[in-house]
């Protein structure tokens, strides 16, 4: 299976909550409401387990904005990530 490697842009995030409901095990919300990836902090380092590659799938055609981002290698380290303050 290939892999996939997923991160929010937060800039396009407008907090529906789609992604939570479709994936809660990969996306989360910070306490300004932006979602982002748990399994690696938003970060897009580390690749999805097999086993939530379906809940990714619903989530990244969920999103209304195209916020979902998803590569097959990791995406390149950025220091603009939003985290909870």
């Amino acid at each position: 299976m290939p892999k996939f490697y997923t991160k929010v842009d937060q800039e396009k995030c407008i907090a529906c909550g789609l992604c939570q409901i479709k994936a809660p095990q990969i996306y989360e919300y910070t306490e300004d409401g932006l979602a982002y990836n748990l399994i690696d902090q938003n970060t897009g380092q580390m690749p999805l387990p097999d086993a939530l590659i379906s809940e990714f799938k619903l989530a990244y055609t969920a999103c209304p904005t195209n916020a979902i981002l998803r590569k097959s290698e990791p995406f390149n380290a950025s220091p603009s990530i939003i985290t909870n303050n």
